[in-house]
């Protein structure tokens, strides 16, 4: 018996583990909750018309035994019907979970995904100069773009915007090269976000206009497109030193005696530069920097303005005029080229186009026993001469 009995027991806790295997796996094949939720993604506008998210569950569940938990604002949990109607004045972070005592698993619950947002109050770009308020050339000016008063600040999407006039300007092209900064709190609630962006200042900023753009981008169950929101420009004013532009103020002015030449004297700077001359010999001075000179000397342009005196010299040296014996020349070349070439045609002509004749034999023609009629009519024979 001893011997038969051994056997029939393993078998039998065989049979028992295979069991408990089976309704292992049939248990865990029912943790899945059958949980509904009418709509599973709700995203509102602050302070816009109610909407309702329903909580059901299957296998003929009592509503008895499905409700809501929604988050106060004091920390607590608070218990709703089946139907939740979110305050959009208020429920910014609710986390709304519906609860269900569903048969053959037990209590179980779902996770409502809920976004209560809130556009930007206002949004502006200001500027900030480290050590100086003149933003001089060569100075750190912070940028910081200020979203006021947005919800949720996660999912917000900064840019800057560079333009002059209407025209986009990249910021590598005028030597911006850091990147934008910002922080982005965590809280669900209405926030301001501060953006930063730190540019070292060069005369190619003066006058570019800076803007922020704010897009908050809820997702494809937001709204669409997203909503956008830009600042009003920020005008860059970098103040620096005159430079003058010598590519019209050479440093060598050649001018042909006995003509003028106009010496122009543009400069470029913040403020802008008056523009003078200091020279000793005789010249006339006109507008906008522009001397007239017609003697040699040394001549110099002077920019001044509240930053710096920046000069320019040119030193104008006397020409001779030699157009009047290039003409000369040039007549007398004409004349002996005519005069060699009329010659040369005349022997061409005399022997190719002139005949030599002479008198051979000559006959007088007797007409009507008379020499010659009228004085001209006589008929002479006439040889060709090769």
């Amino acid at each position: 018996m001893e011997n038969f009995s051994c056997p029939r027991l393993l078998l039998v806790l065989l049979i028992l583990q295979l069991l408990a295997l089976s309704n292992g796996t049939n248990s865990s094949a029912k943790q899945e909750c059958p949980i509904g939720i009418q709509p599973e993604t709700m995203v509102l506008q602050y302070q816009s018309s109610g909407q309702s998210a329903v909580c059901n569950a299957e296998n003929n569940v009592s509503d008895n035994n499905v409700y809501w938990l929604i988050r106060q604002k004091n920390g607590t949990n608070k218990k709703e019907n089946i139907s939740w109607t979110p305050n959009t004045h208020e429920d910014w972070d609710s986390s709304p979970v519906c609860h269900a005592q569903v048969l053959g698993i037990g209590w179980c619950n779902k996770t409502l995904r809920y976004i209560l947002y809130k556009q930007p109050e206002n949004i502006s770009v200001n500027g900030t100069v480290d050590n100086s308020t003149s933003g001089e050339e060569g100075s750190n000016m912070t940028l910081e773009c200020e979203i006021v008063d947005v919800a949720p600040a996660k999912h917000l999407r900064v840019r800057w915007l560079w333009q002059r006039g209407n025209e986009t300007v990249e910021p590598d092209s005028v030597g911006i090269i850091n990147k934008s900064e910002c922080s982005f709190p965590e809280d669900k609630s209405p926030v301001t976000v501060v953006c930063t962006r730190n540019i070292t200042l060069n005369r190619t900023l003066h006058g570019i206009q800076v803007k922020c753009e704010a897009e908050l981008n809820l997702g494809p169950e937001g709204p669409q497109p997203p909503p956008l929101m830009t600042s009003d420009p920020f005008t860059l004013s970098v103040h620096y030193k005159p430079r003058i532009n010598t590519t019209k103020l050479p440093v060598l002015v050649p001018v042909m005696s006995g003509y003028k030449e106009e010496l122009v004297c543009e400069a470029d700077g913040n403020p802008a530069p008056t523009v003078t001359w200091n020279y000793t010999a005789t010249a006339f001075l006109g507008s906008n920097g522009k001397l007239t000179v017609n003697e040699e000397g040394t001549y110099i342009c002077i920019a001044n303005n509240s930053l710096a005196i920046v000069k320019h010299e040119v030193k104008v040296i006397l020409t001779e005029d030699y157009l009047p014996l290039l003409a000369g020349f040039v007549a007398l070349t004409v004349v002996a080229v005519s005069i060699i070439f009329v010659f040369i045609y005349s022997i061409y002509y005399k022997n190719t186009k002139m005949r030599r004749y002479s008198l051979k034999n000559p006959k007088l023609s007797i007409h009507n026993g008379n020499v010659a009629h009228n004085g001209w009519d006589i008929q002479l024979p006439v040889t060709k001469l090769s």
